[in-house]
């Protein structure tokens, strides 16, 4: 077999049809026998047991070219969901989508803060709930519930290297607690990551064999797809591109060295050195005191500052504008590594400062090395404030209804939904 659909490898078949039909939007069975290389017979045997399951329906008829009209094929949006919850020191972010990754409600709440863990995932249960039902979408249709949060977390060991305001998150077994809270099963990854396979399920991307998303919330990161398929390296660490050097003789990172892209260029390193000028942090509107008992927003005084700049104040364009370059000379090293087709900007800082950062990231990319054999399509999310929880709404469709070879399944869930519970095909 060849080309995007063929290069995944889906666990069986039924996952592969079902992850072309979710690709294409609508297609026919003679498209999907193009599409997977599967025969005709195993095609119309794996669609026969999707439409029984209701992940699938008949949807019209394609047009004419001569012969009979082809029947079309498309996802029953409404017959599965996923949640999605962002958890950040800054900010907790929620969203429910179907089974074709849009989505349908969504929330933002208070940051983790300094507040104990178990106290968080009290607060989090309940306003899970509280999105399921204001949405109105029975719970025996939501197949799990996706976690991303800063770094990459472990079901034994917690989140063991977390930035500066969440290392008491550091040994709690996060997903193990909201899954007992919830009563959904829970799968959980790294916020970048989750960015980049949200753009892949939500059809936005193209099918480009090399993928990566940059993200930049609190910090910075990247989340890197082959053919669809999230790669987080030996301990779920691939990606921190934020951790390259840009300046061995730099200031010293949270994580330990020196010179990292994100002590440089981060949005708490432009916060700190609009601080830094006092007619500047005047101008930007920086209070001198968060209020008590609150860490420092970084990113409410990142969004300010980015406020400043678009006003036209000199100082506030120039830090961004470095921060920038900075940011675009990771991005052109991650394009060499990778050999990167598409390269998406996100995050939250992102969301706010895109408009700066696109144009100096493009002009970067323009001097990849690859450019004299292909060119690296760099383009803003559609989604950059929330892309990480949709993200993690998306690993559990991912992983439910298309696993992949080495993908770890969620339990099964599903005992009392209608129609019945997905059963994978061995075919």
């Amino acid at each position: 077999m060849s080309g995007p659909a063929r290069a995944t490898a889906h666990a069986n078949s039924r996952a592969a049809v079902l992850d072309v039909i979710r690709a294409a939007g609508t297609i026919s069975r003679v498209g999907l026998v193009n599409a997977t290389g599967f025969t005709g017979a195993t095609i119309s045997t794996v669609v026969r047991r999707l439409i029984d399951d209701g992940l699938v329906v008949e949807t019209g008829r394609a047009e004419s070219t001569g012969g009979k009209r082809r029947v079309l094929l498309q996802l029953d949006q409404s017959s599965r969901y996923a949640v999605g919850v962002h958890l950040d020191h800054a900010g907790l972010t929620y969203v429910l989508t179907n089974l074709g990754g849009s989505v349908l409600a969504r929330m933002t709440r208070a940051g983790a803060g300094a507040e104990a863990p178990s106290a968080v995932v009290t607060r989090m249960a309940g306003e899970v709930d509280a999105l399921i039902d204001g949405a109105g979408v029975r719970r025996g249709r939501v197949l799990g519930l996706g976690l991303v949060s800063p770094g990459p977390l472990s079901p034994a060991s917690g989140m063991r290297l977390t930035p500066p305001l969440m290392r008491h998150w550091g040994d709690f077994p996060l997903d193990r607690a909201l899954q007992e809270a919830t009563g959904l099963p829970v799968i959980s990854d790294n916020d970048a990551t989750a960015a980049a396979l949200g753009e892949h399920w939500s059809g936005g991307t193209g099918g480009p064999s090399a993928l990566a998303a940059l993200y930049m919330g609190t910090g910075i990161g990247s989340g890197l797809l082959i053919n669809g398929i999230p790669y987080r390296g030996a301990g779920g660490n691939a990606g921190e591109i934020g951790h390259s050097c840009l300046d061995m003789e730099g200031p010293e990172c949270w994580c330990g060295a020196r010179g990292c892209v994100e002590a440089l260029a981060g949005p708490a390193a432009v916060v700190a050195a609009a601080r830094a000028d006092a007619g500047l942090a005047r101008a930007a509107g920086l209070a001198a005191d968060s209020p008590a008992g609150r860490p420092p927003s970084v990113i409410a005084d990142f969004a300010a500052v980015t406020r400043a700049a678009r006003r036209g104040e000199p100082g506030a364009r120039a830090l961004l504008e470095r921060s920038a370059r900075c940011l675009a000379a990771a991005a052109r090293t991650l394009a060499n590594v990778m050999d990167l087709e598409l390269l998406v900007l996100t995050g939250p800082s992102l969301a706010i400062a895109g408009s700066v950062y696109l144009p100096v990231v493009r002009e970067e990319l323009d001097r990849a090395f690859s450019r004299a054999t292909h060119p690296v399509a760099v383009r803003l999310s559609r989604s950059a404030a929330t892309a990480p929880a949709i993200g993690g709404a998306a690993m559990v469709l991912q992983s439910e209804l298309v696993p992949l070879r080495q993908g770890p399944r969620l339990p099964e869930n599903l005992a009392d939904a209608e129609p019945a519970p997905v059963q994978p095909s061995g075919i």
